[in-house]
């Protein structure tokens, strides 16, 4: 199993102890998390989906009009090349 899958299983397992019912999709670039949030939750719950998705590379909260709340997260498959001056990338190996 890929290392961003086990991420995003253990993120939806932890999730899921707090009482969401959780989805994990894989995806080309990522394995992405949901778990739809019922109201209410207690401040103790929310500490803890805080503290799950952390893990996460993002994570965000998709609220509509009718109360029905969505809670995602995205773990990468790959981490983002960043470029600093005067650093070469791994793989520019010339």
């Amino acid at each position: 199993m890929p290392a961003s899958k086990e991420r995003a299983e253990a993120i939806a397992a932890r999730l899921s102890a707090v009482g969401l019912a959780t989805r994990v999709e894989e995806r080309d670039d990522c394995a992405a998390i949901e778990a739809e949030v019922p109201e209410p939750l207690s401040a103790e719950s929310w500490r803890e989906v805080l503290e799950a998705v952390a893990d996460a590379d993002r994570f965000g909260l998709l609220a509509t009009s009718s109360n029905d709340r969505t809670l995602w997260a995205v773990v990468r498959k790959r981490s983002p090349r960043r470029a600093m001056s005067g650093d070469r990338a791994i793989s520019d190996r010339g």
